[in-house]
């Protein structure tokens, strides 16, 4: 063989060993990133459940005071009916109509 094939032979199998390392480095590069993006996207599923529990309970809160809203609007309205006035004014300060006779019990 002459000294030309010997040296082309080398660098040739220098070149192959180059190739090589650098495909180990890409390779370890990319397998890095991608463990990397998975632990990162674990934790954002766990803060996404996380999140959607929470606006499931503000979402009942919010129910629970719209009901409540409505139950103090009917009780506003119903406290400017004559009925309700007549009613406290029989419970609270024991007056009756003119019409009506009032019974005590005997003890």
């Amino acid at each position: 063989m002459s000294e030309k094939h010997r040296a082309r032979k080398g660098r040739s199998r220098h070149d192959k060993a180059v190739n090589r390392m650098t495909l180990v480095g890409i390779t370890l590069v990319v397998a890095s990133l991608a463990v990397a993006i998975n632990l990162r996207g674990t934790s954002l599923r766990a803060k996404d459940l996380e999140y959607q529990v929470k606006e499931a309970n503000l979402t009942r809160q919010v129910e629970a005071e719209q009901d409540r809203s409505e139950e103090l609007e009917e009780r506003r309205i119903f406290v400017q009916t004559k009925q309700y006035i007549e009613q406290v004014a029989k419970e609270k300060l024991g007056l009756v109509n003119p019409d009506e006779i009032l019974l005590k019990p005997e003890n």
